[in-house]
């Protein structure tokens, strides 16, 4: 057998395959037989829920998600499936480039996506790219993706806006290198009062300690060391 032909066989990797539409499934199956893998087909997201909850996740290597179907969908089943498997190798097939669906897809963990009119090749390539660790992203679906995370980052509150005004002044003097006592001093509290807040401010910010606050106060912005 040739070596291009050799090169892109499956080798019994166990593929599945979420398609609701008759003559397409059939053209997966078998495409994907003749290449080598062990493919069991659904016709929606939900029944691809199904199968790996009660097949489990290890019982596939490659799922193919169809994008648009009815019911739950494959944005819907995929988002679900990486939920309880973080770690599954999930394909989108869509038949547009620029589908939103495949954005929220690829957010919620989706490995890449392919057009449904791609060739028996570069089907049989990616699934073995995927399988491999890779991911099938465009450098214009990666730069959206990004500028999403970046803006969703950027909106969002940091934790140590849920202090109080006189949290965050206890906080800056930690960083500063106050102890309980000078703080006590510095802001007219007592001693019990200083500790007590500490703790809040700790709790609130999932930190332990005292260094910890101090560097997370100056990784903020919230204070210089020593200032």
């Amino acid at each position: 057998m040739p070596e291009s032909v050799t090169a892109r066989r499956l080798s019994g990797l166990r593929v599945l395959a979420a398609e609701d539409n008759a003559v397409n499934q059939l053209v997966l199956t078998e495409l994907l037989a003749i290449e080598g893998a062990q493919v069991a087909m659904c016709d929606c997201g939900a029944d691809a829920l199904v199968r790996l909850q009660t097949q489990g996740r290890g019982a596939f290597d490659v799922v193919l998600m169809d994008i648009q179907m009815p019911g739950l969908d494959g944005v819907q089943a995929t988002q679900a499936i990486l939920k309880e498997w973080p770690q599954a190798k999930v394909i989108m097939l869509t038949m547009y480039r620029q589908d939103a669906y495949v954005f929220e897809a690829v957010k919620a963990g989706a490995r890449g996506y392919l057009l449904k009119d791609v060739d028996a090749r570069e089907l049989v390539d990616a699934i073995r790219r995927v399988h491999a660790g890779e991911v099938l992203l465009d450098a214009e679906l990666a730069g959206h993706i990004i500028q999403d995370f970046r803006a969703k980052k950027e909106a969002s509150q940091p934790l140590h806006a849920e202090l109080s005004e006189r949290e965050v002044q206890i906080l800056r003097l930690v960083a500063q290198g106050y102890t309980n006592q000078e703080i006590a001093a510095e802001l007219q509290l007592s001693e019990k009062t200083v500790r007590n807040r500490l703790s809040e401010i700790f709790q609130k910010l999932h930190l332990n300690n005292r260094t910890q606050a101090a560097l997370y106060a100056i990784r903020e912005g919230l204070a210089r060391p020593e200032e």
